[in-house]
């Protein structure tokens, strides 16, 4: 008995220790069946992370390009209104609209200096009259260099003209401009433009008659009167919108010695610095083209005289 007893206790035992092998195996396969289903989880929530993530880039970078393309159209929309505000005629109109009336009578009014400084004098705002000022003083001194001693070669000088006159207008007037708002003087780039233009009507004068007349006691005279006249009217007009002694003697000084000795400089210097700038360009003046008797060859003067001879002698 106690062998059968040994004999059932290791079968039982071998099939205790089978089942556990068993029991092993399965808790074995079911743990790597539930590390299979964690991996494919996580494989799926990672999927899922990866497609929100890609999702809300996709969201973001639209967003992005249809921010960027608002701000280009705004863009463009502002710069073709600047474009067109700028190109627009509109713009210009306000400057030139006037009539030949109140033209001719400011320029009447350029030769008469104010009286009442106290209080400031009222200046033209436009631009039509200074422009067409300028373009006749342009004319008159083509007409100058035409009826002087200048010799005009290969072309026209009305590029240098153009250029010393506007350059005289524009940049004056720019200069005083500034010189104006350091000194805190109540005037606009606009209204400098209209009183300096407005002033070359005495240069006008005084060059046409004295490039016609040719005294230069009669220019000395224009200079002071015609010139004089038109320098006093812009200095009184700076003065009535200028405060402090000071500001005024420098303003008003400085316009006045640059418009008088622009002055003598288009009357004395001005050719010869054409002059001077045509010799550095296009070389010095060239002689006249002048007609020269050739020398009459000693053969030709045996023939002459053996011919003459002859003639006589059958006379």
């Amino acid at each position: 008995q106690g062998g059968g007893s040994a004999v059932i206790d290791m079968e039982n035992m071998d099939d205790t220790s089978g089942s556990s092998f068993e029991d092993m195996g399965e808790m074995h396969q079911r743990m790597k069946e539930e590390e299979e289903e964690e991996a494919e989880g996580e494989t799926g929530a990672g999927e899922e992370e990866d497609g929100e993530f890609l999702g809300m880039k996709g969201l973001r970078g639209q967003l992005g390009r249809q921010v960027a393309d608002q701000m280009w159209q705004v863009g463009k929309r502002q710069a073709s209104r600047a474009f067109s505000l700028y190109a627009n005629i509109d713009i210009l109109r306000p400057y030139f609209d006037v009539e030949p009336v109140q033209v001719r009578a400011r320029l009447l009014e350029s030769m008469i200096p104010v009286k009442m400084i106290n209080f400031p004098q009222k200046i033209a705002g436009e631009l039509y009259g200074p422009l067409m000022l300028v373009f006749t003083l342009v004319a008159i001194l083509l007409h100058g260099m035409k009826t002087s001693d200048t010799v005009i070669r290969e072309g026209t000088l009305m590029g240098t003209a153009i250029g010393t006159c506007f350059g005289y207008w524009l940049g004056v007037s720019s200069f005083m401009y500034f010189l104006a708002y350091l000194c805190n003087a109540q005037i606009t780039m606009v209204q400098m433009l209209s009183l300096l233009g407005y002033g070359l009507f005495g240069h006008c004068i005084t060059l046409f008659v004295t490039y016609n007349i040719h005294f230069h006691s009669l220019f000395y005279i224009f200079w002071l009167v015609v010139g004089g006249l038109s320098t006093l009217r812009m200095v009184a007009v700076l003065i009535s919108r200028t405060v402090g002694h000071t500001q005024r003697l420098i303003l008003c000084g400085t316009l006045a010695a640059l418009h008088m000795l622009f002055l003598l400089y288009l009357h004395f210097a001005y050719h010869k610095v054409v002059e001077g700038i045509l010799d550095a360009f296009e070389g010095p003046n060239m002689p006249p083209f002048q007609r020269v008797a050739r020398d009459i060859p000693v053969v030709s003067n045996a023939v002459l005289n053996t011919t003459a001879k002859a003639i006589a002698l059958t006379l």
